[in-house]
């Protein structure tokens, strides 16, 4: 496998330099995307995140529509709490016990685009098609991602994108 491993300061000097390579440019302990990926963890976390970006809060309404074992929902529900992605909101149905809901906080809907991204991602390229789930804006326009540079210039493909290390 051949990687371009350059530090984002000397980026012109070497973009077109290829170096032979089996190891990621930062090290996982300091990969902001591994931390990520470790915060979320797995599929159930991402459909969970799902539901709660539908609106769905109740316990009882996502077990039932993921179909998720219940020891696993509570336990997935109490990480995304801890890691104060999703919080609790306290309900009360009539003549029941007060319960917790589980809504997204702000860092929670900071997900949102990575979210929109896989679901892209899955329209692309696994079999089924268009999602009849559409994530729009209040007024009906529909959510999109693309990739920008810092500059404004959106990316035309995700090949001009290369890792490369910050300097230390």
């Amino acid at each position: 496998m051949k990687i371009k491993l350059c530090y984002a300061d000397r980026m012109t000097e070497c973009a077109s330099k290829i170096v032979s390579s089996h190891q990621a440019p930062v090290p996982l302990a300091e990969c902001a995307l591994a931390r990520a990926i470790r915060a979320i963890g797995d599929g159930w976390t991402l459909l969970i995140l799902r539901e709660a970006l539908c609106g769905v809060e109740r316990f009882d309404a996502m077990h039932d529509d993921l179909g998720i074992p219940r020891s696993v929902l509570a336990e997935r529900l109490s990480k995304l709490v801890a890691e104060g992605i999703l919080e609790q909101r306290p309900y009360r149905e009539p003549g029941r016990r007060q319960r917790n809901g589980y809504v997204l906080t702000e860092k929670g809907r900071a997900l949102t685009p990575a979210l929109v991204a896989l679901r892209e991602w899955s329209e692309a390229y696994l079999p089924g098609g268009p999602s009849r789930l559409r994530l729009q804006t209040a007024d009906g326009q529909e959510v999109v991602t693309r990739l920008m540079r810092a500059d404004g210039l959106v990316l035309v493909s995700p090949s001009e994108i290369v890792a490369v290390a910050k300097p230390e």
